[in-house]
């Protein structure tokens, strides 16, 4: 590095499900000087009710920020705004960009490629758990960069998870989130089948659900997604969508594709994940895939 980095100022780009709680969590630090921005007037006008910073555009944002934070829908957006929309030549040198975006790890690289020529640093720290997590500040983060930044921008992640995982250089982040999910969606399969077997023979699918977290069944899915919605058929929207999880699970099948790898377990989620949407469930979080099986 070429001189000690100071982060006193924050833009944050993507107001969405998972961003908006994000940055106002950021902002209930009074040492930071957080500046929101969306594409989507309705969302500044909403952080301008709550008299939070909003900038008027990106290069405002990149102007006035010592670091920069994307949390995006989806590798595609991430792409058209860094690269399409040449975000990435409005980066400053010694300025740290952080995507917080599931996209996919060989993007992350190009990207780093091209922030760390300009002389600034780049990192993927894409986020896991609920929009519950997000408004509560108890995400899990999964860190891809130099230790040194990590170093940095660690007591900054803190204020929006409590889980800040390093898991080694750029794109690293990306691997261990989209791996992650892919266990998560045949774990949630496996209790939405769980689900459907036992209210078939009458039993009391949520009593069953208790009895099997006091057993080696027990997991982050059954307390969440199998306690909180399947149990209760209650699949919101806005929450983590079929259509969003399906695109999560397509990057993990494009890293088995890439090494010849047979993801059994991912294609058969992917077919569930298409008929949802066939059915008209695309929009709900996602475990609604228990009205297809």
């Amino acid at each position: 590095m070429n001189k000690k980095i100071n982060v006193k100022t924050i833009g944050f780009i993507g107001l969405g499900v998972m961003g908006m709680p994000m940055f106002k969590n950021l902002c209930s630090n009074k040492n930071l000087n957080v500046n929101g921005y969306d594409i989507n007037s309705l969302k500044l006008n909403e952080i301008k009710k709550l008299k939070l910073s909003v900038s008027s555009n990106i290069e405002n944002i990149f102007e006035i920020s010592d670091l920069v934070i994307t949390c995006l829908p989806s590798g595609k957006d991430v792409e058209e705004v860094y690269f399409k929309n040449k975000m990435i030549n409005l980066v400053k040198k010694n300025q740290i960009i952080i995507d917080m975006s599931t996209s996919q790890p060989a993007l992350m690289t190009k990207i780093e490629n091209k922030i760390r020529n300009k002389g600034a640093y780049f990192v993927d720290a894409p986020i896991a758990r609920t929009r519950q997590a997000a408004i509560d500040g108890t995400l899990a983060i999964m860190v891809g960069c130099s230790k040194n930044i990590f170093k940095i921008i660690k007591p900054i992640l803190s204020l929006i998870g409590n889980d800040i995982l390093h898991c080694g250089e750029v794109g690293s982040g990306q691997f261990t989130k989209i791996l992650n999910n892919m266990i998560l969606f045949q774990n949630v399969l496996a209790l939405c089948e769980a689900s459907k077997i036992a209210e078939n023979y009458n039993l009391n699918c949520e009593k069953l659900f208790q009895n099997i977290s006091k057993c080696s069944g027990n997991s982050f899915a059954l307390q969440n997604h199998g306690m909180k919605s399947i149990v209760n058929d209650h699949y919101p929207n806005p929450a983590f969508s079929v259509k969003y999880a399906q695109k999560d699970l397509s990057y993990a099948l494009e890293l088995a594709g890439n090494k010849k790898i047979s993801a059994p377990g991912c294609l058969n989620i992917n077919e569930l994940f298409k008929k949802a949407i066939e059915d008209g469930f695309g929009d709900l979080y996602f475990p609604v895939i228990k009205k297809v099986i």
